[in-house]
This record gives structure tokens, sequence and C-alpha cells, in this order.
């Protein structure tokens, strides 16, 4: 255990692949918590490996992962809702619903993005009052979110959005629509 921590800690790109690529059914908690702060690597491809680890891992490591939403590193609070997200995990929404507020406009997106890959009904209200976020990213993650929930955009809203004069603002709204309760 402690020459992978070792490796996980200080080791080349490579030997981090290798070592992850091994760990998806630990339930090592020193371990555990190693992989998690792999997701703030400075190399994408040992972020993305530590992902895939923790998403395939059965064993029971939700509440590490829910503790991972409060580092001060935006690459784990982001990433980390997305894995919980990618994990079905729907006891962590009321966790996540507290990322939509953060300062880091990439953690709000995947905040939502995670909401609305969990049909997170309860966060309705809050997906919707992302829609005119100061972020464009956010916007759009919204709006999914807002497409996964089967929520409704107002009239109003669509007006202030098309202000953007975003194509993928625009189909996202034109989807939303269809998508509405009523089609509205």
């Amino acid at each position: 255990m402690g020459q992978k921590i070792k490796i996980l800690d200080s080791g080349t790109s490579k030997e981090k692949i290798k070592i992850l690529e091994r760990l998806e059914s630990t339930d090592n908690f020193k371990i555990i918590k190693k992989i998690i702060s792999c997701l703030d690597d400075s190399d994408i491809k040992v972020r993305g490996e530590a992902f895939s680890s923790l998403v395939l891992n059965k064993k029971k490591i939700s509440n590490l992962l829910i503790d991972s939403l409060k580092n001060s590193s935006k690459n784990i609070r982001g990433f980390g809702a997305l894995v919980l997200a990618n994990r079905n995990d729907t006891d962590s929404i009321p966790a996540i619903i507290n990322l939509v507020k953060d300062e880091s406009s990439m953690v709000r997106s995947c905040a939502l993005g995670s909401l609305g890959h969990l049909r997170a009904g309860e966060a309705k209200n809050t997906v919707h009052n992302c829609i005119l976020d100061s972020n464009i990213e956010v916007r759009k993650s919204a709006l999914q979110a807002m497409i996964n929930l089967e929520e409704e955009i107002s009239e109003k809203e669509i007006l202030e959005i098309s202000k953007e004069k975003d194509s993928e603002l625009e189909q996202l709204m034109f989807k939303l629509k269809k998508s509405g309760p009523e089609g509205i």
C-alpha cells in the first residue's frame, strides 16, 4: 500500500496510470483518498484514469466522494460531482446542489450536469435558477439539466437567453421547449 501511495504522489504519469488501472476494486480509505486527489493531477490522462477507477469501483466509497465536494481544488469538486453522478449516487444530490453556487464556473457546470444526469427532481428550482448564470457554459449545463428534468422555461427567460446569439444555447432551448411537459 505504501508503495502505491508513493507512486500516486510522486510517480511519473505512466506509473500513476498503471497503478490506477489496478485500483478499481479497492476499499482502502487512504488509497481511495489518494485516487480522489489524482482528479487534480497536472496530467489529464492521470485525471481520466482516476475518474474511471472511482466510477468503476463497486465498493462503498460514496462518503469519501461526497466529502471531496468540499475540497479546495475545483477539479476535485467538479470531477467528484461527475463521478458521483456516473455512479448513480442519488444520496449525493444534496451535496451536489450546494456546488451550483461554487465560485468556479467549471464546478457549477459539472454540478448542474450531475444533477441532470441523476434526474434530481428535488433540484429543479436550483437548476432553473442557473439558466441566467454569468457564465455561458453554466447556462448550457443548466438548460441541459432542465431538459433531463423535463422542466419548462418561460418566454421571458427565452428572450434573455436568446440575446447571447449562441447556436448551442438556441439548440438547447429548442430541445427544452419540445421536451417540456406541455411542449410549450
